[in-house]
């Protein structure tokens, strides 16, 4: 480990009151995360959103000392730390505000994967919805689109969703509630293995963190965040698979959900999603095709190869001409210029991204990279 600011890095998420968003803005206004913790006292009262209570918390030492403790973890278990301000940490939560500022990945899965699809669903899954779970996996597979599928390794959809991706040869990243040293439910122990050889398991948490209450509500916006898209496969009127489509919902991505007879019980959060016009409807993977605009590909196409050549769309080439004009820009400033709505534009960004013709930025901002 050869990041002389990491400690710093983690310690700015421990601090007593500070949440991601605020975090964020502290590093930023310091200019990097080692100089949060050189600013004087008196200064850091003087800070939007700090104040005395929390300049103190900054000042404490022990912060500094947990931290260290928890680098000892990484090291022995080669967990890779992803700072919200560094080129590892994934794109697309890069574009959610709250998302969290520092995570811990344990694998090799890929998190800026051209598709990234989250599958969520109830703890008590009904063998239908098992088997529609499946058949979504293996349809995507075999038409050769081979995305990374995101769950959080619970009972139900979720683990059908890790088991089913691995069985048709697809990364898959599951989002913990808890730190890395345990597996929760310990039942899925063997899967999480599993998943290290075929994927990753990322959590926001230290170490020795347990699975608490609140802490499955702040995995579920990793899950939302990391993808292109969420499915919600079955769910009752409430649950932690509704709280993720609408938070994916707030991201201005894509939730979809499959439908059910009204009289069943594990049908009523996903038909109460597409009548709110919270979700579309889907039942197949062409469904899915068909919504996110993409191409059917064929399984012997190269996989992973550079691209020589790449034509953009009309409505890319509007926005590579506004970069042509100003050397950066933000998304509200391309949202202006362009006029096209910001669930347009991210997709957008994301897409010339992948084609290695914009790079992002902190803030939001992005520039041309060539």
């Amino acid at each position: 480990m050869n990041d002389p600011h990491l400690k710093y890095k983690i310690a700015i998420s421990l601090i007593p009151g500070i949440g991601s968003i605020l975090a964020k803005k502290l590093v930023e206004y310091a200019g990097g995360a080692k100089e949060v913790f050189k600013i004087p006292r008196e200064i850091l009262c003087s800070i939007p959103g700090i104040g005395k209570r929390l300049s103190e918390e900054i000042s404490k030492g022990n912060i500094l000392e947990t931290a260290e403790k928890e680098i000892e973890f990484i090291i022995k278990y080669n967990i890779r730390p992803l700072f919200f301000f560094d080129g590892e940490y994934p794109r697309r939560l890069k574009h959610c505000q709250d998302s969290p500022v520092i995570i811990f990945a344990k694998g090799n899965a890929d998190p800026d994967h051209k598709k990234i699809i989250s599958i969520v669903g109830t703890r008590s899954a009904t063998v239908n919805g098992k088997e529609t779970c499946g058949k979504l996996i293996r349809e995507l597979a075999e038409r050769g689109h081979n995305p990374v599928i995101v769950s959080g390794l619970a009972y139900g959809i979720d683990i059908c969703a890790h088991k089913e991706a691995m069985d048709h040869g697809l990364q898959t990243i599951a989002v913990l509630a808890h730190g890395l040293s345990t597996i929760y439910p310990s039942v899925h122990s063997a899967v999480a293995r599993n998943i290290l050889s075929q994927g990753a398991l990322f959590s926001e948490f230290l170490s020795w963190e347990k699975p608490k209450k609140n802490n499955f509500i702040k995995r579920n916006r990793i899950i939302a965040g990391m993808a292109d898209a969420t499915i919600v496969v079955e769910s009752g009127e409430k649950g932690g698979a509704l709280i993720t489509a609408d938070i994916a919902n707030s991201y201005d991505r894509d939730v979809f959900a499959v439908p059910g007879r009204i009289t069943d019980r594990y049908s009523a959060g996903c038909n109460k999603l597409i009548k709110t016009h919270k979700a579309a409807l889907i039942e197949t993977a062409a469904d899915l095709e068909y919504f996110m605009g993409w191409e059917k590909e064929t399984n012997n196409k190269a996989t992973g190869q550079a691209r020589l050549f790449y034509t953009p769309t009309k409505e890319e080439q509007i926005i590579i001409s506004l970069f042509q004009k100003s050397s950066e820009a933000s998304v509200d400033k391309i949202c202006r210029e362009t006029g096209f709505p910001i669930s347009k534009i991210s997709n957008i960004l994301l897409n010339l991204e992948f084609e290695g013709l914009l790079k992002s930025l902190p803030g939001k901002i992005y520039k041309l990279s060539y």
